[in-house]
């Protein structure tokens, strides 16, 4: 697979120049105008493009998962760059990257695939991916702003339309619902092999649970704001057929490669830690190591490490977890605290034949394992541990049908979560007794099921920040107290995207509209999305 990504890369660059005209897209004008009204581009080729850039393009990431989300929601912290999102430093720029990027590039390409698509009946499976694509980048985007434009977005050069009008985030939800029962009805193995598709490679089974898990992802989301809806919609996704193993899961494996902001091989979350020195990267909050470190689980070891860099060679890192643990213990960074704060005192530690150095404190501070950041990472979008911990959580609330009870769905999604380390190249292999032990010592608890059902989740979330922070803000689990201090410009944790400045001053009708529809009136990053109810 990696192979095959190398050799497409100059192919989806063109795809690239295609779609998109040279100079940055500033507004929706010049995203819904199609500079060279291409008549025979494929369309698989924008649906891999699409694919690719999810979790390979380095800005969207980079601001979105490592500087905000992740640090929101305090599995990560510490670092300078990330003080906007792990002590509310509102940054309109950091939170406008996914919007400003992703619509002239993303949202354009995988819209027009689903038109080119639709024209061809010897696309059928094609157009059933690129719609599942298009509902999936739609939901990471309404997820964080809530309402955006989705009918009218990337048609312009279709039907003349230059200033989109915002949807409701009820309706697209609704839309989103409708697109995947359709499109993993349509899926049909006797007709068109799609073997480009960078997630499945065509298997038309596998695509079908990915869009159901999805359609169980997005059903919970409901599960305050309409959960009549929401169960309705679990039951459909689940009845249609949800993902079954670790075999299901949907997987991007980069290819070992340093990303700029042009080349998307490589995985954008681990490039954009990578991408800094070692004393400026960011430490885990002490939030995630106190969860992990009261119920004993098997995986903190492996995850949270200290390193030695040798100041002449950044890039040689020296596991020296165990001489650090044995005399300071696991030791992240508070909420809302830098790496510098709290300030140890360097310490000496042997690296064997009589070599003793000095570890200083942003060495003592852990750090997420170099196996789990490698340019080359596997790149997570739905998994088997997920939708069995959604199934879990459905079954807890409201007593459904799903296959098994709530204890086993979390057993099962507890189970794959640790497991799924595994598929990190050099990742730790959690044995079925250290599973069994953790079950036995974390159980469902009457009472605070959902509690740990989604503190869990968190845990398996852990690098996919945009959707740690939904289900965090749909859930509340686990509880996090707000991280506020002198530097913050936000008195609670925030809870949505706010809109970027260029769409305020170039589509202010159809913006204004959406603003007014916010509690409150304004476009404020401590308002809710439609489905994030109190």
């Amino acid at each position: 697979m990696k192979k095959y990504i190398n050799k497409i890369i100059i192919l989806l660059l063109t795809v690239t120049t295609v779609l998109v005209s040279c100079k940055k897209f500033e507004d929706f004008g010049d995203l819904n105008t199609d500079p060279t009204k291409s008549s025979n581009l494929d369309p698989v080729n924008q649906l891999v493009l699409t694919q690719l850039r999810f979790s390979g393009e380095l800005t969207i990431n980079e601001r979105t998962s490592i500087i905000m989300t992740m640090p929101l929601v305090q599995q990560i912290g510490g670092a300078y760059y990330t003080r906007y999102g792990f002590e509310y430093v509102k940054n309109r720029q950091y939170m406008s990257e996914l919007w400003e990027l992703g619509y002239p590039n993303d949202v354009l390409n995988i819209v027009d695939a689903v038109e080119r698509s639709a024209k061809d009946p010897l696309k059928n499976n094609l157009n059933a991916m690129c719609r599942i694509m298009k509902v999936y980048i739609f939901a990471r985007m309404t997820d964080l702003y809530g309402d955006i434009p989705y009918k009218q977005a990337g048609k312009g050069y279709l039907s003349g339309v230059v200033r989109p009008e915002f949807d409701s985030q009820k309706d697209i939800y609704d839309d989103f619902f409708k697109e995947l029962t359709e499109a993993s009805a349509q899926l049909d193995a006797s007709k068109d092999n799609v073997s480009a598709d960078i997630f499945y490679q065509g298997n038309i089974a596998a695509w079908k649970k990915f869009a159901n898990s999805l359609h169980l992802r997005l059903a919970m989301r409901l599960s305050k704001i309409d959960p009549d809806k929401a169960k309705a919609e679990v039951q459909a996704a689940y009845a249609a057929g949800v993902f079954t193993s670790a075999d299901d899961n949907c997987i991007t494996r980069h290819a070992d490669v340093q990303n700029s902001y042009a080349d998307i091989r490589g995985n954008g979350v681990s490039v954009a830690i990578n991408q800094y020195p070692d004393e400026g990267r960011p430490r885990i909050c002490n939030t995630f190591l106190k969860a992990m470190s009261d119920a004993n689980d098997p995986r903190l070891q492996y995850i949270a490490r200290d390193y030695w860099v040798n100041p002449d060679k950044p890039s040689e890192r020296v596991d020296v977890t165990e001489q650090v643990k044995a005399q300071v213990g696991i030791i992240g960074v508070g909420p809302g605290k830098y790496n510098y704060d709290d300030f140890l005192g360097a310490i000496n530690v042997d690296l064997g034949g009589g070599r003793i150095v000095q570890v200083p404190n942003n060495g003592q501070k852990v750090q997420l394992a170099n196996w789990m950041i490698t340019n080359d990472a596997p790149y997570f979008h739905i998994t088997y541990a997920e939708t069995e911990l959604l199934l879990a959580e459905a079954s807890q609330r409201w007593s459904l049908s799903l296959g098994a009870d709530a204890k086993t769905h979390f057993g099962n999604g507890v189970s794959a979560a640790m497991k799924q380390l595994a598929l990190f190249k050099g990742g730790p292999v959690i044995t079925d007794t250290q599973i069994a032990n953790f079950k036995t010592d974390n159980p469902l608890a009457p009472g605070a099921e959902l509690k740990a059902i989604d503190t869990q989740l968190w845990i398996a979330l852990l690098l996919n920040g945009p959707e740690a922070y939904a289900n965090w803000r749909r859930t509340g689990f686990p509880v996090l107290a707000p991280a506020i201090t002198g530097e913050s410009t936000a008195t609670t944790t925030p809870r949505r995207f706010e809109y970027p400045l260029t769409e305020t001053e170039q589509n202010a009708t159809n913006i204004n509209k959406a603003i007014a529809a916010i509690p409150g009136g304004v476009d404020d990053w401590t308002a809710r999305v439609w489905w994030d109810k109190q």
